[in-house]
C-alpha cells in the first residue's frame, strides 16, 4: 500500500506531488522588508528535497503591519521582486509549490526582532504606531495599540488585497492567510482582544466579520485557479477566549466563501495563555476540524516522524502536515520520509547520487525524466 504522505493532492488547479508542506517559520532577516540571499537559501534547500509545499514565514501587508523592521514584507515593487526571484529558483529546480502567507501583525506590530531581545519598539526608536481591533495591549508593558476605526478597518483589507495582487504577479502558486498566534486577523475573531461594541464586535458572527471581508477581498483579485487557506488558532487556550466550537464555525463560513485548505494551529494570543504541549499536540484539533467540515486540513505542531505523520493521514485526522523545526534540523526530511515508508521520491539530478541505493554503485542508469531535470529515486 502505498504511502499516504507520498499521495499527490489537488487544490483548485494545483496539484501537489505530496502532502508534506514546510511551515512559516520568521526569520527576522530581511532588509527594509525584501527577501535576499538568506530566504533563497533558506527556503530554496527545501525545494531541492522534494517536499510539495513551502510556504514563506509572515509576509506583511504593509510597513507598519510588521512585526519587526526585519521582517518579510511584500507591500513594495522591491520586495514583489525580491519574492518573485525566489519563487523562480523554487519552480525551477523544485517540484513542488510555492506560497505566500499574508499577515498584519496588529497590536505585535513594531516589535523588536528576538536578536534585539524582543519586546516593544517604541516610536522614539524608529517604530510605529500599531493597530488593533480594541486599544487593548499585549501587556502592561506593551503600548497601547490605536482602536482601528470602520474605514481604517477597510483600508486595511484593501492592503490585504494589493499584497495578495502582488504576490500573485510575483509567481505565487497560492495564498495562506495568517489568523493565527494573535496577529491582526486572529484579534478581532478573540472575545479577550476584541472589545468593540460595532459591527465588528460583540457575538461571535460580528467577530468573524473582518477575517472573512480580509478572505473574499483576497479571493476576488487572485486567480480562481490557485488555492486560498487560512491559518487559524483553534485554541487561545484560555478560559472565556476563542475556542474550537468558534474555529469549527468560523471555517464553515471560510468554506462557503471558497477557502481551499485551513492550517490548524493554536494560541499566541494572550501571555495568559497554558499550552499544555506535547507530540502532536495540535493534531485533535485538525481532527475536530476536519469531522465537522469537509475541506483540506493541515496539521501541525511537534509532528517529526515519517510514522507519526502518516498516522495522522491514514486516520483521517488531516489532509496534510506542516513541519518548522524538523525542517530545520533535517532540510531533507521528505528524503527520509520516503526511505523509511519505502517511497520513491524527488531528487534534482545533481543530488540523485546522494540516495542511499546508490551509495558505492556504478554504472547505475538513471529512470525516467521528471519535471525541471529531477529525477524520483
Amino acid at each position: 500500500m502505498a504511502a499516504a504522505l507520498f499521495e499527490p493532492i489537488a487544490l483548485r488547479g494545483l496539484t501537489l506531488p505530496n502532502r508534506i508542506v514546510v511551515a512559516p517559520m520568521t526569520q527576522f532577516s530581511a532588509d527594509d522588508g525584501c527577501a535576499g540571499k538568506w530566504h533563497l537559501v533558506h527556503l530554496g534547500q527545501f525545494a531541492l528535497s522534494g517536499v510539495g509545499l513551502i510556504l514563506t514565514e509572515s509576509c506583511y501587508v504593509a510597513a507598519t503591519a510588521r512585526n519587526a523592521r526585519s521582517c518579510l514584507s511584500i507591500y513594495s515593487d522591491e520586495q514583489e521582486q525580491a519574492i518573485g526571484g525566489i519563487i523562480s529558483f523554487i519552480h525551477e529546480y523544485g517540484n513542488g509549490a510555492f506560497g505566500v502567507q499574508l499577515c498584519h501583525a496588529g497590536r505585535k506590530a513594531s516589535s523588536k526582532s528576538p536578536a534585539e531581545g524582543g519586546g516593544p519598539r517604541p516610536v522614539s526608536e524608529g517604530g510605529y504606531q500599531a493597530v488593533a481591533p480594541s486599544a487593548v495591549p499585549i501587556s502592561p508593558d506593551w503600548p497601547v495599540p490605536h482602536a482601528l476605526e470602520a474605514s481604517e478597518i477597510a483600508d486595511v483589507v484593501a492592503t490585504f488585497a494589493a499584497a495578495a495582487r502582488r504576490a500573485d504577479r510575483a509567481g505565487a502558486d497560492l495564498i495562506e492567510l495568517h489568523g493565527a498566534h494573535g496577529y491582526l486577523l486572529h484579534q478581532f475573531m478573540s472575545p479577550i482582544t476584541n472589545r468593540r461594541t460595532d459591527a465588528y464586535g460583540g457575538n461571535l458572527e460580528n467577530r468573524m466579520r473582518f477575517p472573512l471581508e480580509v478572505f473574499e477581498a483576497v479571493r476576488d483579485v487572485f486567480p480562481t485557479d490557485k488555492p486560498v487557506g487560512m491559518r487559524l488558532s483553534a485554541t487561545d487556550w484560555v478560559d472565556g477566549g476563542w475556542d474550537v466550537e468558534s474555529t469549527v464555525r468560523l471555517v464553515k463560513q471560510l468554506k462557503a466563501h471558497g477557502c481551499d485548505f485551513v492550517d490548524i494551529s493554536s494560541g499566541g494570543l494572550s501571555p495568559d495563555q497554558k499550552i499544555k504541549t506535547g507530540p502532536g499536540y495540535q493534531t485533535g484539533f485538525a481532527a475536530e476540524v476536519k469531522r465537522n467540515v469537509d475541506i483540506t486540513v493541515i496539521a501541525v505542531g511537534q509532528i517529526s516522524g515519517p510514522l507519526q505523520a502518516e498516522t495522522i493521514l491514514r486516520t483521517g485526522q488531516a489532509d496534510m502536515i506542516a513541519l518548522a523545526r524538523p525542517m530545520l534540523f533535517n532540510p531533507h526530511w521528505a528524503w527520509h520520509a520516503a526511505y523509511e515508508l519505502g517511497e520513491e521520491t524527488f531528487y534534482p539530478l545533481p543530488y540523485v547520487r546522494g540516495h542511499p541505493d546508490r551509495w558505492g554503485l556504478k554504472g547505475l542508469q538513471v529512470a525516467g525524466n521528471y519535471p525541471t531535470g529531477g529525477q524520483k529515486r
